[in-house]
């Protein structure tokens, strides 16, 4: 085949004069800021944006959750509540009891049943004022009973005894405890109920009565209706062990409940005066309206209410000790985060001028100084932390001793890096021309090399921070550090108390290992992100 040539007249061709721009976008050379093309590359990596947008929301939630919540929820510690699940009282209502509502589920056999059951049914009797059945208690807003899944009878031993799948609200499962307060704060509570509309005052239980369980004084104020055991009345075949509870016949003589009945009305065992009015408190000591102690029987959850102003709302439950578990981690994050950012930066600065002395001189000075960072390196971290809690901590405080003991032996992995770059860089063309017109030693050093190392040194910054806070967790969980206070404390020690228990109690475990996971993950993912955006070989690259 002939090529075939085509001419162009001359009139087509035309010169262009330099002040023209080139507006094709592939000969575009507007010149952009260091920082900012490594902005651009970096959010070029969506894996890492990503990573940085998690970091933020668990930063963020460190540092606000403590602003919306108050001082006293901070440092709360309920004895009665502690070990619960996740709670919401305005979730729970909006999903019907299904989501947030503090529950887990137990299989509770029929005397446990209605024994459950009964807490909602006297809450609701000291507000109605008059008996209600067991299957109108259900319904009600302190039933501690979520859901019933199903019934099914089933042997026990030779027994063969009915159980409920059931899902319980730990919170409302407390149900009336018993108190002893001053006479000025029972007067108090009275005006708080008249108030609010808010019943909190309950009828006493008559302790003389036969039918007072008083051997398990935990949940004595919950046996408020009239019931024995099974070891007591042999006559009762169901149910060996359990509470079985008793009405009086017609003929006054008891009947003892074994079978579950959602009609059933329970007979209360109050106590009473001689008039058979019920008693609200009872005097235990003191001379004057003062002093005078009152033991007194009240429905905990409106108790908790009138004490603290809010309701038990708790959206990740109670760690092993009572308190807020949210607001806990937020502080354990906090302190986590204070203590690696702080780990970092000295890392930081130590590592990077170590290194480039290092790297920069060498020869007698390189030697001399890596056989110190050879014998440092030597010393394990554990033992060096192990020894500053039993010693140094006592002066300066854990968290302080802490931060020597990373900083001891820390620094040395950003100083191989930045000795590895400089060793590297230093006798590339342009450190030998800027040498040659004059430059000063440091202005090579900080000015021509070390901006090349700058993402290595970043990356291993950054990378710094979560194998701290796993340092710092480890240290906490083996019970070598004890961060753990009233006021603060650590993601450590919260994997350590629920370390023993989390099999029953999930979410202790649950919650603190999540955030420990992501943090480290994410800030691997974010380290590597910046390694590559702050790259000087990549500058102008096309992701």
């Amino acid at each position: 085949m002939e090529d075939k040539y085509i001419d162009i007249p001359q009139e087509k061709f035309e010169f262009a004069n330099m002040g023209d721009r080139i507006t094709d976008k592939k000969f575009d050379t507007k010149p952009i800021g260091y920082f900012k093309d490594a902005f651009i590359r970096f959010c070029k990596n969506k894996a890492s944006v990503g990573a940085a947008i998690i970091i933020g929301i668990i930063i963020l939630y460190a540092l606000l959750v403590p602003l919306f919540a108050s001082d006293k929820r901070e440092t709360l510690l309920d004895v009665n509540y502690l070990k619960k699940g996740p709670r919401s009282a305005l979730i729970k209502d909006i999903t019907n009891n299904k989501l947030m509502n503090g529950g887990t589920k137990k299989e509770l056999v029929q005397n446990s049943y209605i024994y459950e059951i009964a807490k909602g049914v006297d809450a609701e009797n000291g507000i109605r004022g008059e008996s209600v059945s067991l299957v109108d208690s259900l319904g009600s807003k302190y039933s501690p009973i979520n859901k019933v899944y199903k019934s099914y009878t089933a042997l026990r031993g030779t027994v063969e005894a009915t159980y409920y799948s059931t899902n319980l609200d730990a919170y409302l499962g407390v149900g009336f405890v018993f108190l002893q307060i001053p006479q000025v704060e029972y007067k108090k509570i009275q005006e708080y109920e008249e108030t609010t509309g808010l019943k909190i005052l309950y009828p006493l239980i008559d302790e003389e009565s036969d039918y007072y369980f008083s051997t398990d004084p935990t949940n004595a104020a919950n046996y408020w209706y009239k019931a024995v055991t099974d070891r007591c009345k042999k006559s009762v075949q169901k149910n060996y062990g359990m509470l079985t509870p008793v009405l009086t016949g017609d003929d006054g003589k008891p009947i003892y409940v074994t079978d579950y009945d959602e009609n059933l009305v329970l007979e209360d065992n109050y106590l009473r005066d001689d008039q058979g009015n019920v008693r609200y408190w009872r005097y235990i000591g003191g001379g004057n309206a003062d002093t005078a102690e009152y033991k007194v029987r009240v429905l905990y959850y409106n108790y908790y209410i009138y004490k603290n102003g809010f309701e038990p709302n708790y959206l990740f439950g109670t760690d092993s000790q009572g308190y807020d578990l949210a607001v806990r981690m937020a502080s354990g994050l906090r302190l986590s985060l204070m203590l690696s950012v702080v780990v970092s930066f000295i890392n930081f600065i130590i590592g990077a001028l170590y290194g480039a002395v290092e790297g920069y001189y060498g020869g007698i000075i390189d030697l001399t100084l890596e056989r110190v960072s050879d014998i440092l390196s030597g010393v394990p971290f554990i033992i060096v932390a192990t020894l500053f809690q039993m010693h140094l901590a006592q002066k300066v405080g854990p968290v302080a001793s802490l931060i020597f003991a990373f900083v001891l032996t820390g620094w040395i992995g950003t100083a191989y890096r930045v000795r590895s770059q400089f060793y590297r860089f230093k006798n590339q063309e342009y450190v030998m021309a800027a040498r040659t017109l004059g430059a000063s030693d440091n202005r090579i050093i900080w000015k021509h090399i070390f901006p090349n190392t700058l993402g290595t040194i970043i990356t291993s910054s950054v990378l710094v921070i979560p194998g701290t806070i796993f340092s710092e967790s480890m240290l906490s969980f083996l019970g070598i550090v004890n961060l753990g206070g009233s006021k603060t404390t650590s993601l450590g020690t919260l994997l350590s108390d629920a370390s023993s228990i989390w099999t029953m109690y999930p979410h202790l475990m649950i919650f603190p290992a999540t955030v420990i996971s992501l943090l480290m993950i994410c800030f691997n993912l974010f380290g590597n992100g910046l390694r590559d955006a702050f790259n000087p070989t990549l500058r102008g690259a096309d992701e």
